[in-house]
């Protein structure tokens, strides 16, 4: 089995499909790595280190994928870089296939199997392979960092000989892996912390972590909520009450961290231009869903801005600014997946088609779209020389997925 790493192109991308720690443990696994050269330098990991672990460093993606069975990326490739891929070929990354769906044919009319590791199961088997965690986690505690960078002041009350200076006051809007990790970095630094979410379920966990859980009407989310822990839709009496309530609230706040992200959909928007103004100045927000169209309706997609003195973060590809732990993690989530499904007899990769991960995650398989949610854009496969044509001519596709 030969494994491809592949640099990545897309600006503003740091991280790396593989690290000279999951080199060494593939070559484990009785493969073999070619890494294009660079492909580690955004995350601080040299040619060097990986020929010391025992990669083939290539110096061109070209010469990487030459014989590849499996090509590793962070993100989806462009056109562009698919020229260079060869039917039979398995794609593995963050394919971002909801926000380019005509993508998902195209890796079939080429006969490249793709699989998706941003659609990878929240089951217990999958715990280790599941990079939305992972890079969530530290894009949750990043928030924070640069929150308090843009801020000005101290997090922590601070009492001296001089008076005290009062806590920050820090607002987490969403409970997931980033809201969670948000609210325990924002303590550990001493804030003042509340959260909300729209599962009532979150409220211990919010607690758990020394934030205070907060919501127009407790009762109604419990009786929303179903026996799996999920949200039922709220009635518009309440979506209008927890509307004015976390309008008040944001106005008590000195920074608010918005999360809350839809597979498939566009962010939800939680904050509007009202709520932002409502802020004093010197405040910040952060708002983590900015890629998917934001929580946040002033945000802007890789700016910090200010409006009416208050800060608005909206940094693209957040986990990226912590590029090491960020590929290291990721690196992880792969090696993990690679390795359940590797033959231990002949060393070779079997992704079983019926298998609940793989089911879960594959795009394509043998020149046809295999996932439900693309059936409907699936094609027939081109001829041979039109795949040719198709690979040899960029889409104007080109550009962040």
């Amino acid at each position: 089995m030969k494994i491809a790493v592949l640099k990545e192109t897309r600006p503003g991308e740091t991280r790396v499909a593989a690290t000279p720690e999951t080199v060494k443990k593939f070559m484990g696994l009785g493969a073999t790595l070619s890494v294009q050269t660079g492909a580690g330098e955004g995350a601080r990991f040299a040619d060097t280190d990986y020929a010391e672990a025992g990669a083939q460093i290539s110096p061109s993606a070209a010469d990487a994928v030459q014989g590849a069975d499996i090509v590793l990326k962070v993100q989806a490739p462009s056109s562009e870089e698919m020229r260079v891929f060869t039917q039979g070929q398995t794609l593995i990354g963050i394919m971002s296939a909801f926000n380019a769906p005509d993508s998902v044919p195209a890796y079939a009319r080429m006969g490249i199997d793709a699989l998706a590791m941003d659609f990878m199961p929240r089951i217990t088997r999958a715990q280790s392979m599941d990079v939305l965690s992972s890079q969530s986690n530290l894009a949750g505690y990043k928030a924070v960092i640069d929150a308090s960078a843009y801020y000005g002041r101290a997090l922590p009350m601070m009492m001296t000989a001089a008076g005290t200076i009062a806590a920050a006051k820090v607002f987490v809007m969403g409970a997931g892996v980033a809201g969670l990790q948000a609210i325990a970095t924002a303590r550990r630094l001493g804030a003042v912390v509340s959260a909300t979410d729209v599962r009532f379920a979150a409220k211990e966990q919010v607690n758990s972590l020394g934030a205070t859980f907060v919501t127009v009407d407790e009762e109604a989310m419990k009786e929303a909520e179903t026996e799996g822990g999920y949200a039922k839709e709220m009635s518009d009496d309440f979506k209008k009450r927890q509307a004015e309530f976390v309008a008040e609230h944001i106005a008590k706040q000195d920074i608010v961290i918005t999360t809350a992200l839809i597979p498939g959909r566009p962010a939800p928007r939680l904050v509007d231009a009202d709520m932002v103004r409502s802020m004093k100045a010197g405040s910040v927000i952060v708002d983590l869903a900015v890629e998917a169209g934001g929580n946040v309706e002033l945000a802007r997609l890789g700016e910090a801005i200010e409006i009416d003195g208050v800060t608005i973060l909206g940094f693209a590809n957040v986990p990226g600014r912590l590029a090491a732990d960020a590929s290291s993690l990721y690196a992880r989530n792969v090696y993990n997946f690679i390795a359940a499904f590797t033959d231990k007899e002949n060393g070779n990769f079997v992704a079983d088609p019926e298998d609940e991960i793989i089911k879960g995650i594959a795009l394509t398989r043998g020149g046809k779209v295999v996932h439900a949610a693309f059936e409907d854009k699936a094609e027939e496969p081109a001829p041979a020389e039109a795949q040719q044509a198709e690979v040899e001519e960029p889409s104007s596709s080109d550009g962040d997925e």
